[in-house]
Formats: C-alpha cells, structure tokens, sequence
C-alpha cells in the first residue's frame, strides 16, 4: 500500500491490538454471515478480523492481509487459537488469491492510498458474484472538537492533512467513496453513517481522543520538512494538557460504503 506514510512500530501494533468489531467496525455484524469466506484488506494485527472469524464461524474463514511484516507477525501469535483466521503479509496490488470471496472489508486503509480507485476495482475483482465490498473510512476534514485545541495542535493537524495531500491522497474518501465504488461497476451501493464520538466522561475517552498525540509522535513530517520538530512536540503537550482540562468532544466522520458484485 501507499509507501509515504509509515505505519510501523510496535505501539501502533498495540493501537490496532485495543480495536474490536463490535468497537471499531460496528455497522459490519448485522451483515455477516455463517459459512462466509471473508477478506480483511489492511488488518493491521488482525482485531477486527478475529470478530469477523467468530461471527462467520467454524463453516467460515476469514483471510487478513497487511503489508506491514510486524503487524501479521504480531497477528499470529495474538490470535493463534482462531482457527478459522489466516494473516498474510502481502500488499493487496500483488496479492493473487486461491478463491474469490463473499466479503471483502477494508477499514480505514484507502485513507492512506493514493490510487483508491484502482484498489476499489482490483477488490471487486476478488468477489464472488453476489459477492459485497465493505470499506469503512474518514472524512478527516469533517473532524470535529469541542472547544477548539491548542493552536500549536491545529497548525499540527492542518499541517496533517497538507502533507497527506501532497503525496496524493484523499484526506475526504469517505465523502467519495460512493463513487468509486459506481466507476468500479458496483451496484447497490449503500452509505451507512458509522461517526466515531467521544466525550469526556466515557472511560475511553482520554486513549480515543489522545489520537492526535499519537499521530504527532511519529516524526516523519518533520524529517520532510512539513514542520519544525519544536513545533510538533509543543503541538503534543500543548493539546495533552488540553485533554486535561478542557476537552469535551471529538467527533470523527466516519462512513461504512457497501456495493455489490452482480
């Protein structure tokens, strides 16, 4: 997948570890079916995926793929006992599957590629007929806080979303994804709202909305030449003390898009 942007290390592992179906992709259940094969695109260390195995159950399997090594390796050995769930370290644009398959989800992963409409098509390829693609993704420029943060955090995330954009990629997919996924030949297509909100209060609430720390951790847009490192590190203690004291809302815009393979 897109090559810009770094996703490894083992506190991401850990990120993606504390994500559950239920939690994390809470459209997707209604749907699934016992006995369906299932590819998890961009699984990271395969939380969600584990919840898709159990609710297709033992008839079922589910295929998760990642491009990053650490992650799948995690993977395995986190939920080794699953047994109707297989990781693979592969990049979805060389990945050549034994069989088509009843699902295909991709959760928060066309964020970060510049050609979503190539992957959009090369999914459907890997459909049955009748076959669904689910892709759950953000409009990140639709985030929403309350109050505002530090201004040190929002220079930071403008400053997110700017370099995002300048290696090609598209920072509102969730808004267009619907179309993608017409281009592709796919019918049926569903938009199902799936906002992430958090507010003071719940017991999440701090780790969820601490996101943006994390993001402003890496130090990639600085070596880029994006922002100063000064900047970045003010932008994280600025906005942790903010979380602290000030912070009541965070909404993420989040869509779940469904088409059909006919």
């Amino acid at each position: 997948m897109n090559k810009h942007i770094k996703r490894e290390g083992k506190g991401t592992a850990k990120l993606f570890d504390e994500r559950s179906l239920e939690a994390d992709y809470a459209t997707l259940p209604p749907l699934l079916k016992k006995g369906w094969k299932v590819l998890d695109v961009g699984c990271g260390t395969g939380a969600i995926s584990k919840g898709i195995a159990e609710l297709v159950g033992p008839t079922g399997h589910v295929t998760g793929i990642d491009n990053t090594a650490y992650f799948i390796e995690s993977g395995k050995q986190t939920y080794a006992s699953v047994e109707n769930l297989t990781l693979i370290h592969t990049d979805l644009f060389v990945f050549e599957p034994d069989e088509k398959f009843d699902l295909i989800v991709a959760a928060r992963v066309l964020q970060w590629l510049s050609n979503p409409q190539e992957a959009v098509v090369i999914l459907k390829s890997m459909l049955k007929p009748g076959g669904i693609l689910s892709v759950l993704d953000y409009d990140h420029e639709a985030l929403e806080w309350k109050p505002q943060p530090p201004a040190s955090m929002q220079k930071f995330y403008a400053t997110f979303l700017r370099w995002r954009a300048d290696a090609g990629i598209n920072n509102h997919i969730a808004g267009d994804l619907p179309k993608y996924f017409t281009l592709a030949g796919l019918s049926n297509v569903e938009v199902l709202e799936a906002n992430e909100v958090y507010k003071r209060g719940q017991p999440n609430f701090s780790r969820k909305i601490g996101i943006w720390s994390s993001v402003a951790q890496s130090t990639q847009m600085v070596e880029e030449g994006y922002i100063d490192d000064n900047d970045r590190l003010k932008a994280i203690e600025d906005y942790d003390n903010w979380i602290k004291s000030d912070a009541q809302l965070m909404i993420m815009k989040l869509n779940e898009v469904r088409g059909t393979n006919d």
